[in-house]
């Protein structure tokens, strides 16, 4: 991973992370998380989390969960990303993510282009996932909750395969969508979903 930022412009801060998965699905929550990393304890292999395979993932997560100073996943529902649209339900779940740490952070660096307004400071960082071990470690603890989040509505629901697509609208998920109905977990203000309601 290339520590491309230098971190030493952050020299005596508190960094916390933040990441999200889950904004294209059709279905389940968006998830976010925020990381504090222990400087005293290096986490190797962290990277965006699209970037590893689910076992490696979940070995990492299990490892950032042990060692971080502090970690919070947080989610917004289907009902809330109806209601707000997928962008604001994903800033609020990161929101609620930095909110839910044990440590307060004196700033928290976004995966992305723009910042959830918060009490604390906040940067947005383009690519941050690949960027900032922070923030990988946090959109590994994003996508890993969401995949078991989805793991545990396929229990309910197994006629969606939501296990082999997680969601998101590949060909399986759309044929399954228009043979068996909207479920009450579809984000019912997504075109795919919404063109079925009619």
């Amino acid at each position: 991973m290339q520590e491309s930022l230098n971190l030493f412009d952050y020299e005596g801060e508190v960094i916390c992370g933040v990441d999200e998965a889950g904004r294209g699905p059709l279905a389940g929550p968006v998830m976010a998380a925020a990381v504090i990393l222990d400087p005293k304890h290096t986490i190797t292999g962290l990277r965006d989390s699209k970037k590893l395979s689910e076992a490696k993932r979940d070995a990492l997560a299990i490892e950032i969960k042990q060692h971080a100073l502090a970690w919070a996943v947080a989610e917004c529902s289907e009902q809330e990303i109806d209601e707000l649209n997928i962008l604001q339900a994903t800033m609020l779940a990161m929101r609620r993510a930095v909110e839910a740490l044990s440590v307060t952070p004196s700033l928290a660096l976004i995966d992305g282009n723009r910042c959830p307004v918060m009490a604390i400071r906040s940067e947005a960082i383009v690519k941050g996932d690949d960027k900032v071990a922070a923030i990988s470690a946090a959109s590994i603890l994003a996508k890993t909750a969401r995949d078991h989040a989805l793991y545990e509505l396929h229990k309910q629901y197994p006629q969606y395969a939501l296990d082999q697509h997680k969601g998101y609208p590949t060909a399986l998920h759309l044929e399954r969508l228009r043979e068996h109905g909207v479920a009450p977990f579809h984000r019912k203000s997504y075109a795919p979903v919404k063109a079925l309601l009619k």
